[in-house]
Order: structure tokens, then sequence, then C-alpha cells
């Protein structure tokens, strides 16, 4: 079955909400919802953690997920969560919108989820700049923990300094009228607000996410539903944080690890420059060069990416097992 036809069966997300939902707690007490599933022989050998992006939810990795669960890979567990201020987390402050505190999050669902084995994590967009800030931060966990990386469709730095064309942002919107001057530099994702606020047309979102002309309309449903689950207010409080995001030189803490940095070359949020510039960078990272891939690859190019993620799970467990 291609991944046109598995897009055009009606229920085929229904799977994407399921019943393994629990908690676990930030540093500073904030709920945080996390899903974990466990190998099927129930000997963790090494755990994945999904990190996703802006405006989004956990429910992002679908595809992911479900392929996970049907390969059935020995040793593997995998595990998706919601950061504070998406999807079923805990509200975030402005004060707590920021990388900084995102990256601290994830250390708290690495230290709960996969403190007895290796860890690979894999981000989207915003999730990859969240993985890069825990690098800086706590580089040592880069050497000791974490085997393997996948960057999907994210940037290093200087976001929103190419992309989308200011004539698609109306700056008089009142939804982002509190973004202030950076949505005249940051359109791309100021816009992805306004598509979480129900202000934009499924065709601007379709041309907004994907970079294929003919993507199933299920596909664009289903982002619209989660783009919708978190409310506008809280996504306007991390624009301001993506757009003062510089970690290039928080690049060097992954080079103790595999790293596979991927990107489309029709994105229009973070285009593929970004992708080039974080591998040149990382001289021994897999640089991916998607054809025609727009910026949500997790579900366009769902066969690709989960293909590159089970190869660093692999390498991860064979790591491990020496």
């Amino acid at each position: 079955m291609t991944a046109e036809d598995e897009a055009a069966a009606v229920d085929v997300f229904a799977e994407s909400r399921t019943d393994r939902t629990s908690t676990i707690a930030a540093d500073d007490g904030a709920p945080l919802a996390v899903e974990e599933i466990e190998p099927p022989d129930g000997k963790p050998e090494v755990t994945v953690v999904a990190v996703h992006g802006f405006a989004l939810s956990r429910r992002s990795w679908f595809f992911q997920r479900r392929a996970l669960v049907q390969a059935a890979l020995p040793g593997v567990r995998h595990v998706y969560y919601d950061h504070r201020g998406h999807g079923q987390s805990a509200p975030s402050d402005a004060r707590r919108s920021t990388i900084e505190q995102l990256a601290v999050d994830l250390h708290a669902v690495v230290r709960a989820v996969a403190a007895d084995t290796p860890v690979v994590l894999v981000g989207h967009s915003m999730g990859g700049m969240v993985i890069m800030e825990l690098a800086q931060s706590c580089p040592e966990l880069f050497v000791d923990r974490v085997r393997g990386v996948g960057l999907i469709a994210t940037a290093a730095g200087e976001v929103g300094a190419q992309g989308l064309p200011r004539s698609l942002l109306s700056k008089y919107n009142p939804l982002t009228r509190g973004v202030g001057e950076l949505a005249e530099w940051q359109p791309g994702l100021v816009e992805f607000v306004r598509a979480a606020g129900g202000q934009l047309t499924r065709a601007a979102v379709r041309w907004l996410a994907f970079g294929s002309h003919d993507v199933p309309p299920e596909l664009v449903d289903f982002l619209l539903e989660i783009l919708q689950e978190t409310p506008v207010r809280q996504l306007v409080q991390f624009v301001d944080t993506l757009g003062s995001h510089n970690r290039y030189a928080a690049l060097a803490g992954l080079r103790h690890t595999d790293v596979v940095v991927m990107g489309g070359d029709a994105d229009r949020m973070t285009p593929f420059s970004h992708t080039e510039r974080i591998a040149a960078e990382l001289p021994r990272a897999m640089l991916v060069r998607v054809e025609g891939g727009g910026h949500m690859l997790p579900f366009e190019h769902h066969r690709l990416v989960t293909r590159h993620l089970t190869d660093l799970v692999r390498q991860a467990r064979g790591a491990a097992a020496e």
C-alpha cells in the first residue's frame, strides 16, 4: 500500500490517540504528557525519545510510532511526549516559554524514562533546537548516554531569515498582534500560529507545511487537527525564543554521537540551507536531502524518516552491545 493509499483511509489516524498516556513531573513540577511503548521482549536496550516541533504535539510522530510498533524491534523502548504549552502537557507562562526550559524538560523526560539505557533523540523543527540546547547545557549526556541524534527540518539559528514572503503575513491580525516587530522577519512561525488559530485556509496550510502539490487531504486535515489542540496564546509566547535561537556553537556537543540531518528542499519554514549549515558544522553527520520535501517530513516522507530513525536505533543497539 502506498503512502497516498494509507493517508486516503479516513480512519488511518484514529490510532494517534491512545490510552497509554501518563505524566512526568518536570523539574519545576509541571506535568508533561508522555507515552511510553516498551519493547516486545520487555528488556529495553535502547530508548528512543521523539521531540516534536512548534505548535504540534507528540501525535505528529504518528507514522514513526506506528512503524516502530509494527517492527517490534527487540530491546527498543520508544517515548513520545508533549512540550509544556503544547498538546496535553501543562500550560506554560511567558517566562518559561523558552528553548532553554524545553531542554530542561527533555532532560527530565530522559531521566524518567531512560535512566537505564542508551538514548536516541530525534527532533523535528523546534524539537531539533531543543536537542541542540540540551547538547550545549549537558554535553556530558551526549558523551555517556546519547548514542544517536536525528535532526529533521530544523535550524541552528537565523530562524525566519529566509523562507516565506512577508506579504503572506497580516501583521494586523489580532492573533499575532502581540508578537510585535518579530513578525516582520519571522512570518513562517507566525503563520503556524495563525494556522493553529484557524486563521488559514486548508490550501494555505498545505502550502506552508508540505512540499508536494498532491498531498492527500487527510494529511492536511490531520495536521490542522493537531495544530488546533494548543491555544494560540500559548504558541505566541514561544515565538520570541525561536527568534533568538542561535546554537551553532552547541553543535560541537553532538560530535560524539551518530547524527542524521534531514531537510526538504521545498521547506518554506526552515529552508534546506539550514540543514546544509548544520551538516557543515558536523562533518561526520549524514546529510539527507529530501527532494520536494516540505517542513512536515515526518508526515509527507514518513517512510524515509522512519528508515533513518531505525538505522540510528540499530547503530545505538550495536554500540551498546559492544
